[in-house]
C-alpha cells in the first residue's frame, strides 16, 4: 500500500469515527419504553474497533514518514515545514485583514484609524510564502504517491 492510499484511509476512519460518535449521542438516552434507534453498545464495539484500527494506521504512517526521503529531506520534516507555513499564512493574513480595515470618520472630530504595517508589502510576502506552501505541498504528494508504507 502507498502512503497515500493510507492517508485516505485514515480520513475514511476519522469521518467514520465522527459518525459513529454522533450517532452514539443520539441513541445514548432514550425515553422510558421506547427503545432508541440503534444499539449504543453495538455503536462503542463498533467505535472502539476503528479506534484500534486508527491507532495503528497513525503509527505506521509516523513510521513512513519518518524513513522517507524527499530531495535529502524526511518526509517528516518536510510536514513540519508545511504546517508552520501554513500557520505563517493565515497569521499574516489575519494581520493584513486587520490592516485592511479601516473605518471611515463619519465625523471630522472622530479618531482616525490608521493601519500600522505596510500591507502591500506583507501581501506580497503571503504572495511568496503561498507559492513556496504549494511547492512543498506537491513535493510532499509526490512523495505520499511513490512511498510505501512500511507495515512492520
Amino acid at each position: 500500500m502507498k502512503l497515500a492510499e493510507a492517508l485516505q484511509e485514515r480520513a475514511d476512519l476519522n469521518k467514520k469515527i465522527e459518525q459513529l460518535r454522533s450517532r452514539i449521542t443520539s441513541n445514548a438516552l432514550m425515553q422510558e419504553g421506547v427503545l432508541p434507534v440503534e444499539d449504543p453498545e453495538q455503536l462503542l464495539k463498533e467505535l472502539d474497533e476503528c479506534l484500534n484500527q486508527l491507532e495503528k494506521l497513525i503509527i505506521v504512517i509516523n513510521k513512513t514518514n519518518m524513513a522517507v526521503v524527499s530531495d535529502g529531506e524526511l518526509l517528516s520534516d518536510l510536514l513540519a515545514k508545511r504546517d508552520v507555513l501554513k500557520l505563517r499564512i493565515a497569521s499574516f493574513q489575519n494581520t493584513i485583514s486587520i490592516a485592511s480595515n479601516l473605518c471611515f470618520r463619519s465625523r471630522g472630530d472622530e479618531i482616525r484609524q490608521l493601519s500600522a504595517v505596510d500591507v502591500k508589502a506583507l501581501q506580497k510576502k503571503v504572495d511568496a510564502l503561498s507559492r513556496d506552501y504549494r511547492i512543498l505541498d506537491n513535493r510532499i504528494q509526490a512523495a505520499n504517491w511513490t512511498a510505501d508504507l512500511i507495515e512492520e
